[in-house]
């Protein structure tokens, strides 16, 4: 484990500026935000990890909302899909409350760590193929800093799965041939040459499209965690 390590990551991040696109659009929002937080002073930057730099259980999203983790500067924080992942996290033992509005309102996550494989709020929630590739760097850095203590990962959505195989392989973990298909309730164990194993599980992303169709509800998400929790040896109740 290496906080400091983590948290030097954590500051480079906020830092990037490699994307053009990504960063003309963040900026662009904070510059003329949303009328619902027109008093917000916005992130606008990229969003880090959130979560103990010791975490045992991983969950991988996709990309900063623009009105959420891109005005608040913390993952999953201000919008409707924090809403349903916070609630199930608190759910099942693993935040110490339901909500996320803002970066000091005092949420704690129990050996859980939030992060994405994309930094910054994209336009139309869908960063393009080169942009997932040019952070893909972060992520694996991250991996690398968690490998003492993280056991499992819970990837939210095709995209996020899409992105983080490599991720995980280039941190030093063995992906499986061929690679495994994402799905709800997927389930993939890689190995480590030199470390324990890690157990990957597949949920549908805490979108509003699939909140709201019940295509995802509270209590498939909940399953989901509860697993993957269990498997890093969290012992929620």
């Amino acid at each position: 484990m290496d906080p400091q390590g983590l948290a030097r990551l954590d500051r480079r991040i906020a830092g990037c500026r490699a994307c053009p696109r990504l960063v003309a659009w963040r900026e662009e929002v904070a510059r003329t935000k949303r009328a619902a937080f027109a008093d917000w002073t916005y992130w606008g930057r990229p969003v880090p990890g959130f979560g103990p730099p010791d975490a045992r259980l991983l969950v991988i999203g996709l990309a900063p909302a623009a009105h959420g983790g891109n005005r608040t500067g913390r993952m999953f924080t201000g919008d409707r899909s924090g809403d349903v992942l916070y609630q199930a996290l608190y759910d099942v033992g693993l935040a110490s409350q339901p909500t996320s509005t803002h970066a000091d309102d005092g949420l704690e996550l129990y050996g859980v760590r939030v992060t994405a494989p994309v930094h910054c709020a994209p336009p139309a929630n869908k960063p393009t193929p080169a942009e997932r590739d040019a952070c893909r760097p972060w992520l694996v850095q991250e991996l690398r800093l968690l490998r003492p203590t993280v056991r499992a990962a819970v990837v939210l959505g095709a995209f996020g799965w899409q992105a983080a195989l490599p991720a995980f392989a280039e941190a030093g973990w063995t992906v499986p041939r061929p690679r495994p298909v994402f799905g709800h309730g997927a389930h993939v164990e890689m190995d480590a040459a030199d470390g324990p194993p890690l157990g990957l599980y597949g949920c549908f992303h805490v979108s509003q499209r699939n909140t709201f169709t019940g295509k995802l509800t509270p209590e498939m998400l909940r399953d989901v965690l509860r697993t993957a929790a269990t498997a890093a040896g969290l012992q929620p109740p």
